[in-house]
């Protein structure tokens, strides 16, 4: 036997991770091509992007913008993520020393947990939750401490809330717009959060990646907007999902002084910088065509409405979706001895239309009978995915 065959059998490795395996989304989207469904499950465009942001990104590319970018960020583009910000919000935002350019929100969602969480932390998160808090909890030694959200609206119980908190209550993670329900904090979601917040000395990390998405003329409010619980927060964003690009995996976050720096402390050792041209890219459309972040809310609500009206004659119940470009539809009537995962493979292999089980954003699962569909896709996808499902 080979020597390194030996010693490969005498090394064993403890899992961090012990209960994570591969991710329903890359499951379902791997099950999708193997069928050749129409994939709604994992939550990204089927369309191009924008051609000038195309063109822009080219441009900056063949001009040798390719090397490094500032830890920190292109200076261009964090002068414009402050003035959006001041736009959207009214924040004024310090640019060198309150915001920084992640790869991707999700790194940006890590690098704020480690640097928050110390072991032993207490983290309330609301299930259905995105599958990414729970991990970044555990590595940092932190406990996860789940609070079911329950339909048809999922709001949250403020009052029930703060029977949770203890001691070891470090820090909040919220989400609005929420993946994968499509709720949105109200006006006095947001003061609720803030008062929790402030009167027991914790911390906030907002995930914000849909912010643009909101609809029906609902007011755009964020964790900027409230002095107070911006002061204890780290908040994160998406210029994948803003701009149709999710593979250029291009984030940010914005933080009081303080807290960016040591998040940038972590950043520096995870990624240190993002992908260069696409930074100039963004930072030129920010600058030139700001309508393509106005405009998005209208852009999405129109395939919300369209897809909607489009499965009125099938036998699921629609949930509300009040943002995000996800849909909930309770396939109660349909099969109500299968769960939620075995009718997604169900629908997926007979039927040729790939979603997401509802279950596998909670803790513990779930037993309703919800699948998410995704409708940030082109009007004809959307409506050979609804002639399919009208026929259920």
């Amino acid at each position: 036997m080979p020597v390194f065959a030996t010693f490969s059998a005498l090394m064993s490795i403890v899992s961090k991770l012990p209960a994570v395996g591969t991710t329903i989304f890359s499951q379902m989207s791997q099950l999708a091509a193997e069928q050749q469904a129409i994939n709604l499950s994992q939550g990204f465009p089927d369309f191009a992007a924008d051609s000038q942001l195309l063109a822009a990104l080219a441009r900056h590319s063949s001009a040798g913008l390719n090397q490094y970018a500032p830890m920190p960020g292109v200076p261009l583009l964090l002068q414009q993520i402050a003035a959006l910000t001041a736009r959207c919000y009214g924040r004024t935002l310090d640019e060198s020393r309150e915001i920084i350019v992640t790869s991707g929100a999700t790194e940006a969602l890590f690098v704020a947990i480690q640097m928050l969480v110390q072991p032993g932390d207490e983290v309330l998160l609301f299930d259905p939750a995105y599958d990414s808090y729970s991990p970044a909890i555990q590595l940092a030694g932190g406990v996860p401490v789940h609070l079911r959200l329950e339909a048809p609206d999922y709001r949250v119980d403020w009052q029930q809330v703060a029977t949770r908190l203890t001691p070891r209550t470090k820090l909040i993670i919220v989400n609005s717009p929420h993946n994968p329900t499509g709720m949105v904090f109200s006006h006095a979601d947001w003061l609720a959060l803030q008062h929790l917040v402030t009167q027991h000395g914790l911390y906030c990390l907002s995930d914000e990646v849909y912010e643009h998405m909101v609809y029906d003329a609902a007011p755009r409010l964020s964790a900027n907007c409230f002095a107070e619980l911006a002061a204890r927060s780290v908040i994160v964003s998406s210029f994948g999902k803003t701009f149709h690009v999710t593979g250029w995996k291009l984030g940010y976050a914005v933080a009081p002084a303080a807290l960016m720096t040591e998040f940038r402390k972590i950043h520096q050792y995870v990624t240190f910088s993002s992908f260069t041209p696409a930074q100039y890219a963004i930072a030129e459309m920010l600058r030139e065509q700001p309508q393509q972040v106005t405009e998005l809310a209208a852009f999405y609500q129109h395939k919300r409405d369209q897809f909607r009206q489009a499965l009125s004659a099938s036998r699921f119940s629609l949930l509300p979706c009040q943002g995000t470009y996800f849909q909930l539809l309770d396939y109660s009537a349909i099969a109500p001895e299968l769960d939620d995962l075995s009718f997604c493979r169900y629908l997926t292999i007979e039927h040729k239309v790939a979603a997401i089980p509802l279950s596998v954003f909670y803790q513990h699962g779930s037993n309703a009978r919800i699948i998410r569909l995704c409708f940030a896709k082109q009007d004809t996808t959307l409506a050979q995915a609804a002639e399919v499902l009208c026929r259920l």
